[in-house]
């Protein structure tokens, strides 16, 4: 009875310690080479989350490594490269705080402008990132008037433009459908960009499928359902039911 007893507890423990190595084992106290290929290496295999907990192993044990700038910058493009682009951001700022030469700076600036461009594929659903990145783009040229990306953060900055007109249109038409007038006259009193031939421009057109449920920025089939809040449109709406007169 026994043996049978001693039998069923190495079995059970058997198990256990499989079981246990079949997970991934917990690493430190490695050199930095090793941290930095395990990033690279899980990069590859488009496992980013794993990559970034090795960045975090590399950051903490080997915080004046030579291989963390090049590092952080992987990491940086390789979130842009899967569209993570908050990701992006957070590394690119990283590398620009702590690791980034005057030229390197402004690279990295560069593509924290490009992250937030491409983070608008659909510039009608986020008022702030527009403005954010319209921001970025003006202050880069400025701060770099001579550089290569020059023309291409202008062309950016050129579409974020039209992209902000387009969406204060939308929203001064919305809030005319909120019978909010004073709203719609803050919006439409925006004036847009002088330099830009606005009677030359096309309006962006909205994909049938998408214009179903979002409508063309004029009007939708939800548009009754609508709360009349101010909160719902934007942070700028104007309180309309204050008293003027006081």
């Amino acid at each position: 009875m026994k043996s049978k007893i001693h039998f069923v507890l190495l079995t059970l423990a058997a198990f256990i310690f499989l079981g246990g190595c079949s997970k991934d084992i917990e690493e430190y106290n490695k050199p930095a080479i090793y941290w930095y290929s395990k990033i690279v290496e899980n990069i590859s295999d488009g496992n980013l989350e794993k990559a970034d907990n090795y960045y975090s192993s590399l950051q903490g044990e080997h915080i004046g490594s030579p291989l963390l700038p090049e590092a952080t910058m992987i990491l940086a493009i390789a979130h842009m490269h899967y569209e993570e682009y908050l990701l992006s951001e957070h590394f690119l700022n990283e590398y620009v705080t702590r690791y980034a030469n005057l030229n390197e700076k402004e690279f990295a600036e560069f593509l924290k402008i490009k992250a937030k461009y491409m983070a608008l594929p659909n510039p009608r659903r986020d008022q702030a990132l527009i403005g954010e990145a319209i921001i970025e783009g003006e202050k880069f040229k400025s701060n770099y008037p001579s550089s290569m990306y020059y023309a291409i953060v202008d062309t950016m900055l050129t579409n974020l433009y039209m992209a902000q007109a387009a969406l204060n249109e939308t929203i001064a038409d919305l809030y005319m459908r909120l019978d909010k007038p004073k709203s719609a006259e803050y919006y439409k009193n925006i004036q847009p960009q002088p330099w830009i031939q606005w009677d030359e421009i096309d309006r962006a057109k909205t994909p049938w499928y998408r214009a179903w449920f979002e409508g063309d920025g004029t009007a939708s089939w939800y548009g009754f359902i609508i709360p009349d809040t101010r909160s719902v449109v934007s942070r700028n709406s104007v309180n309309e039911d204050v008293n003027t007169s006081k």
